[in-house]
């Protein structure tokens, strides 16, 4: 991905993007959340010219394509437990995730050094309480949380293995989101998928995939 550019954005007009990509559905932003947001974007901005984080496009299409887009996976979080963001590179979702509930314990893992010398600018300068750790998924240096209430993964495809190890984690209760287009997420035996949303845009889809036999929705 080549680096881009991103135009200034206010934090009045950061918000009304959010509004406008939130409307209809269900996600609501508590006053506190805002400010924490959008020193997100404007770190974004800040590195984008010289590290590849986002795509080309317009302020208006990052806030809908990035920040919205983790936004809706608020329905499914909950509102207190450990949530894990594999490979966070721009903070999507763990950076905004955390703005969003500060009460969750969100850590970030981000095997680049680069992109997690981002991550760290971020959570420093919007006052985060997540952890972001320089660490590789899988690896023989296993650092990450022993028990999950949530996973997350976008723009990121693990080994049906690597997957099963982070459901054995989860807590009663606990899933893994996949930001995904048509095709399904290729999962091992002990997980399945029960339940999805659209996301704006054409075949983009959030699915939820839970241990078997787990009781909760259906797909």
């Amino acid at each position: 991905m080549a680096a881009t550019s991103l135009p200034p954005l206010s934090e009045s007009a950061f918000a009304s993007a959010l509004e406008a990509g939130l409307e209809g559905a269900g996600v609501d932003l508590s006053a506190g959340a805002l400010p924490r947001l959008h020193r997100h974007y404007v770190e974004l901005r800040r590195w984008a010219p010289r590290l590849s984080l986002v795509g080309p496009g317009t302020a208006t299409e990052a806030v809908e394509r990035h920040f919205v887009e983790s936004l809706l996976a608020l329905p499914w979080t909950p509102r207190r437990g450990t949530v894990l963001d594999v490979g966070s590179g721009a903070g999507f979702p763990g950076l905004v995730l955390a703005a969003a509930r500060p009460e969750l314990d969100v850590v970030l893992v981000e095997a680049r050094q680069r992109k997690w010398a981002f991550l760290e600018a971020v959570r420093r300068g919007a006052s985060l309480s997540c952890r972001c750790l320089n660490a590789t998924v899988g690896g023989p240096d296993d650092a990450l949380p022993g028990e999950l209430d949530l996973v997350t993964l976008r723009a990121l495809r693990l080994p049906p293995a690597v997957l099963a190890d982070l459901a054995s984690r989860l807590r009663p209760g606990g899933g893994i989101l996949f930001w995904s287009g048509e095709e399904d997420p290729v999962l091992p035996e002990t997980l399945e998928i029960d339940a999805e949303r659209p996301l704006p845009g054409a075949r983009r889809r959030l699915v939820r995939a839970r241990p078997r036999g787990e009781p909760g929705g259906s797909r």
